[in-house]
């Protein structure tokens, strides 16, 4: 939208499940799932690190929010402090 302060998170047809910023392809946003958990993985805005990463437990609805400098740090992160929790 020209003038507008926001901005979409489009599809990237070459790279599958992938979302960038439209405008900005560095900036990318990811979601990945199974049955227990929902992740959201967010680049930083150049496509670097830090990433944000939004666990969510898919039954309580519980989330915890991790950032690491790698997406699989944040990811991890994520699921490791969802994990502790949601406890035993």
């Amino acid at each position: 939208m020209p003038g507008s302060r926001w901005t979409s998170f489009i599809a990237d047809p070459a790279r599958r499940r992938i979302l960038h910023e439209d405008g900005n392809d560095a900036h990318r946003l990811r979601v990945e799932h199974d049955r227990q958990r929902l992740y959201v993985e967010l680049s930083g805005e150049e496509g670097k690190g830090p990433w944000t990463v939004l666990a969510v437990d898919r039954s309580s609805r519980r989330f915890y929010v991790a950032q690491g400098e790698t997406k699989t740090d944040a990811t991890r992160a994520a699921a490791d402090g969802l994990t502790r929790l949601l406890g035993p």
